[in-house]
């Protein structure tokens, strides 16, 4: 289904301060449908005919819809529409009429005019229509919130036809708001309450207020309230800036333990201030669920952060283990294992500083292939180049798959281009295990390299790490090779990545290695999790 944009732009004139203006009043216009007890379309026309184009629709959470099916790009003319005509070129609000029928569901027809107030404040031209209808199929007995709300209702619609609703929204503020069922308070003029819904006085009770609110002065209620009085201040403000017109971002006022979100609305019909709305909500369990997942969170973040400081220690154990080391093999064993450590030691510092188990990959790919030309075991300058990008990974796949990488890219470097005494001889891969043979021929005019390239498809990590230097030898097989280098690489990608390797001879010449890991795991039920 298009959007309200797309329906704007390709059926009518509006400009795109307009659209906006029109988006702001849908994003906000749930407050007015549930108060109103009726469905809201937004129409705009279309020529100059009197058609109009429905291009937003909501639907009360407080009744029952009058319409089953929704009107969203419906376009109609004629007498059907003549209300929306009349508020649309009279410039005011349409409740005349008998009621219509929409199949077996009688309805209430109103119109409200959409204005967007110019730069100096002024009421501007009418853009768009409200249609408010209200579903007459079930018989409502007056009460005292039915009342309330309507008459709030009624106050709000005046405002969205002078064009001063719905109020500016506040830089980096969401769309998370209180809604009308969660609690509402009706403030006079001077900022004493004249009507509290019972939900509005449950949420006061739980912040330690067990008197009627009606008659108290709520500025004043949310100073004495308030545990910290910075807050109180902050949320009694709030209420005196709705008092005089204007529009305060939400407040949170803690007390006795509980949280209570506020949203304060001026009333001011016509220009006139006569009050305002204040919409609460009780979040105080949802608060405190804010507050265990951010202790959990420190504290799996210290757990990373304890786990790289030992996976660092045990590397400088094995790095002063092998300075003492006479034997060249068992020194060469203890440096590898070194590196190993420090790789996986990348991977939980990076967890250490997120606020969830999955880290940016690329940076821990970029550092592991920086290191792996300071320390590989040779004298060209070989470069390290990436292309593409890892994303995100979940950490039970980075910590694999950063050893498998750390693997494959130290075989490149030290063994596709090995130290000058080595280099009247074949290739031998790190994992190969295989004797030397007769090395072949290498361009010298090329620069020697090293590219890690990935891309993600139909969720699947596609990764190859290739270099430009001696290539395999002809009779290399992969499966044979005994060395552990490439039987760790094998072990991870074919078991705890469930992934794919294969290591070939580059199109160009020198090695490639393709690996194919797939980024949904099964989870203990056997359902596929991302």
């Amino acid at each position: 289904m298009s959007t309200l944009r797309d329906l704007a732009e390709e059926h009518t004139h509006l400009r795109p301060a307009d659209i906006d203006h029109l988006h702001r009043i849908a994003g906000d216009w749930q407050l007015l449908s549930d108060l109103s007890f009726a469905d809201l379309l937004l129409w705009v026309p279309v020529d100059a005919d009197g058609t109009f184009l429905c291009v937003a629709q909501v639907r009360p959470t407080t009744a029952p819809t009058a319409y089953q099916d929704d009107q969203v790009g419906r376009i109609v003319g004629g007498p059907e529409v003549a209300h929306l005509g009349v508020a649309y070129s009279q410039g005011r609000i349409w409740r005349e009429g008998d009621p219509v029928w929409y199949g077996d569901v009688p309805a209430r027809h109103e119109a409200i005019p959409v204005r967007l107030r110019t730069a100096e404040g002024e009421a501007g031209e009418v853009i768009a229509v409200v249609g408010r209808d209200t579903n007459l199929s079930t018989a409502r007995t007056p009460s005292q919130l039915e009342l309330n709300y309507l008459t709030t209702a009624d106050d709000l619609a005046q405002m969205i036809a002078d064009g001063t609703f719905p109020p500016p929204r506040h830089p980096g503020e969401t769309t998370s708001a209180p809604r009308v069922g969660d609690g509402l308070v009706r403030l006079d003029a001077g900022g004493k309450v004249t009507y509290a819904s019972p939900n509005a006085q449950s949420a006061y009770r739980r912040l330690g207020y067990a008197s009627h609110l009606v008659g108290e002065d709520l500025a004043a209620l949310h100073r004495r309230l308030a545990g910290d009085p910075l807050d109180g201040t902050e949320a009694s403000n709030g209420i005196l800036a709705a008092l005089r017109g204007e529009a305060p971002p939400r407040r949170e006022i803690d007390a006795r333990g509980a949280t209570m979100l506020t949203r304060a609305l001026p009333l001011m019909p016509a220009g006139v201030p006569i009050g305002a709305l204040v919409l609460v909500r009780d979040i105080t369990e949802v608060r405190r669920r804010d507050r265990a997942l951010i202790t959990k969170d420190a504290t799996i973040r210290e757990i990373h952060h304890r786990v790289k400081n030992n996976l660092q220690t045990v590397a400088a154990l094995l790095r002063l283990q092998a300075r003492r080391v006479a034997m060249p093999e068992a020194r060469v064993a203890l440096e590898e294992s070194v590196r190993r450590v420090a790789s996986i030691a990348l991977v939980h510092e990076t967890l250490s500083m997120s606020s969830d188990e999955a880290v940016e990959f690329d940076g821990i790919v970029d550092r592991v292939a920086s290191a792996a030309t300071e320390v590989a075991a040779t004298e060209v300058s070989v470069g390290m180049r990436r292309r593409g990008s890892f994303g995100v990974l979940p950490a039970e796949i980075a910590t694999s798959l950063v050893m498998v990488l750390n693997e494959l890219l130290l075989n490149a470097v030290e063994h596709g281009f090995p130290p000058a005494d080595e280099a009247d001889e074949a290739p031998v891969p790190a994992a190969s295990g295989m004797v030397p043979v007769a090395a072949p021929e290498v361009d010298p005019s090329l620069r020697p390299e090293v590219v890690v390239s990935a891309h993600r498809f139909r969720k699947m990590l596609h990764v190859s790490v290739t270099d430009n230097g001696r290539g395999l030898p002809p009779d290399f097989d992969a499966e044979r090779g005994s060395r552990l280098g490439l039987q760790i690489v094998r072990a991870l990608i074919t078991g705890e990545l469930r992934g794919t390797i294969e290591l070939r001879a580059g199109a160009n010449g020198g090695t490639e290695a393709m690996l194919v890991v797939p980024l949904a795991r099964n989870t203990a039920d056997g359902r596929s999790q991302a």
